[in-house]
């Protein structure tokens, strides 16, 4: 009679999957958002994996979580081993002919920006597939099948980035509002919770005067600001890449002649070199172009 011996196993997949996320981001609700899990079922993994090693591996507190001197002892293995996994996943991907190119962009951007020059893009390439996914906070492009993000940020120089346009702000308004130079100081301002602090940067920048910089109508998306801009509801702080066309169209005006850059700027974020699709370079060019 044959023996099959009994073989140790490992702890679940999942659950170190969700260790090496939440100890990167130091935030189970981060490594949820990532995993597209929530914060709950993250605990369970650590708990699951806590139980396999018999070792606390966060500290958990009203603040947040904090990883062990157990815990940080496995990062860096944890990390090269889902890298691996990552780059695995990514070349498996870029070996299907039709795959979809993917692209992860903040809102606004996927709104107001790529759009049009998607189209031009889509001329130019129509073998490809396009997919546009919207998140408020740019993807790990070491672990996510995103081919590009396209978010604000500050340009930290790296061979991966490319620095698109500056983020320049100015106050816009409906034509028929008839805001202007210093009737803006007692208007209605319009707020996008992406950049609550706009206003008040502004007017300190520029050292133009506000009544209130943080009172007025707030907007989730800053798409939704903009159109009650063009509707006449008030004025909007314009981040003028975002709001260009509307310019060229006539559909809001410059409320006043200031203008400042906020030190952030449009950019695409790439994969490492040896991770991006032959097409990427086109695509970029044709995007930032």
């Amino acid at each position: 009679m044959s023996v099959t011996p009994k073989r140790p196993k490992g702890p679940p997949l999942n659950a170190m999957r969700a260790f090496e996320a939440a100890a990167r981001h130091e935030s189970f609700v981060a490594a949820g958002e990532e995993l597209n899990v929530t914060p709950g079922a993250i605990s369970q993994h650590i708990k699951t994996l806590e139980s396999w090693t018999g070792m606390p591996l966060f500290c958990r507190s009203a603040q947040g979580v904090e990883l062990t001197e157990a815990g940080k002892s496995l990062v860096s293995e944890f990390t090269s081993a889902f890298d691996g996994v990552a780059s695995a996943t990514r070349a498996l991907q870029n070996l299907k002919p039709n795959a979809d190119f993917h692209i992860a962009a903040l809102p606004s951007v996927a709104q107001l920006w790529l759009p049009k020059r998607l189209s031009k893009v889509r001329a130019h390439l129509p073998q490809i597939n396009f997919s546009v996914t919207a998140l408020e906070e740019p993807p790990s492009l070491s672990r996510e099948l995103f081919d590009m993000s396209i978010f604000f940020g500050v340009p930290d120089g790296h061979s991966d980035q490319i620095c698109v346009f500056a983020d320049v702000i100015a106050p816009v308004c409906a034509p028929a509002l008839g805001v202007h130079g210093a009737g803006l100081y007692s208007a209605t301002l319009l707020h996008d919770l992406t950049w609550a602090n706009d206003w008040a940067f502004w007017s300190e920048t520029t050292s133009v005067p506000l009544k209130d910089p943080e009172s007025g109508p707030q907007f989730s998306l800053y798409s939704l600001a903009v159109e009650e801009a063009k509707a006449g509801a008030g004025v909007l702080m314009g981040h003028k890449c975002l709001i260009e066309e509307a310019l060229v169209s006539g559909l809001l005006v410059p409320a006043h002649e200031k203008y400042c850059d906020t030190g952030r700027s449009l950019l695409i974020d790439l994969p490492h070199q040896s991770r991006r699709r032959p097409q990427t370079d086109q695509v970029v060019g044709l995007l930032s172009s």
